[in-house]
């Protein structure tokens, strides 16, 4: 019995040698067998779900049964370019495009002192001054927001303090953008949108500009550049993968949302929103398939732009 249990034992030995030996000539192989499960796991769950939820955008909705037909029809792809729908795919795209230029124009000059300009303790505080907004409920800091931005709330007595009531009249006069409060105008639906997404603009660019090495300013300054030019020139192109980088999240997390537009600014329709409301309160699945298309659509033609630009190199 011992030795028939030794004999097992180098058996076992024996297999764990030559497997090992195989996976150590055959690292593709090994890298297959690491990356097998969370592929599976990727496959199964995410992209046969949304291929699922995709396909059911073929099929018909009854509205006097107000039930799911499994007959196929084009029509609800079509309903997405009638002048409704239209209207809130570009205001959804505007309002991205807008939220994702001022998040890189608010977040490169903190990007850069913190990249440029700190060190050791006070790196770290900007660190978790910057991410500390992103560790608090994303609801949570959507209703704050209801509160500062109502009328007699915190924004409005700041606005007041800087005698600011000119200005900020004039944005609420601007037809699309403005309201009777910024509560219920789109440029503060815009500002919280800023403020919610402006970390994940901010660390991108960082992360990009550390990695620019400090010989590149010593010699474009030895070549008798101004401060103006090596920003123009040098920094500044050398920082866009991290400009493409960020926008990507600030870009694709303000196009999907339904929760801000829910609670601030004017009532208006965004596909977030719409998808929300057709699936939820109606139950029209097929039409809110169909608006989860666009999504997609936007955000892949946005990845090829910024891809070209060396987001993905910046991530």
């Amino acid at each position: 019995m011992e030795l028939s249990h030794g004999m097992r034992q180098r058996s076992a030995g024996g297999w764990s040698r030559r497997l090992s030996t195989l996976l150590y000539r055959r690292p593709n192989l090994f890298l297959a067998l690491l990356l097998l499960p969370p592929l599976l796991w990727f496959g199964t769950i995410y992209m046969a779900s949304l291929l699922n939820l995709l396909w059911q955008g073929f099929y018909t909705f009854d509205d006097f049964s107000m039930t799911v037909q499994p007959e196929l029809t084009l029509d609800n792809f079509r309903a997405l370019l009638q002048p409704a729908n239209f209207d809130i795919i570009l205001r959804t795209l505007g309002m991205a495009i807008a939220v994702t230029l001022a998040s890189a124009a608010l977040a490169f000059p903190i990007a850069y002192y913190m990249a440029r300009h700190t060190s050791g303790r006070t790196k770290a505080f900007f660190y978790i001054a910057v991410m500390l907004p992103m560790w608090a409920s994303y609801i949570v800091k959507a209703y704050a927001w209801t509160l500062l931005l109502a009328k007699g709330g915190v924004a409005q007595w700041f606005v007041e303090a800087l005698h600011l009531q000119a200005l900020l009249q004039l944005l609420l006069d601007i037809p699309g953008v403005g309201g009777n409060t910024l509560s219920t105008s789109n440029f503060g639906r815009f500002l919280v949108f800023v403020y919610i997404w402006l970390p994940f603009m901010i660390l991108p660019i960082q992360a990009a500009l550390e990695r620019l090495p400090p010989s590149l300013l010593q010699a474009s300054a030895d070549l008798g550049a101004t401060p103006r030019q090596t920003f123009a020139q040098v920094i500044l192109p050398l920082s866009i993968p991290g400009i493409a980088a960020g926008s990507i999240f600030t870009f694709s997390l303000t196009l999907g949302d339904f929760i801000v537009p829910q609670l601030v600014g004017p009532p208006g329709y965004y596909i977030g929103s719409m998808v929300y409301a057709q699936q939820g309160a109606i139950g029209n699945m097929p039409m809110a398939a169909a608006f989860t298309l666009v999504p997609i659509v936007l955000i892949a033609i946005y990845l090829s732009i910024v891809k070209r630009l060396g987001a993905f190199d910046a991530l």
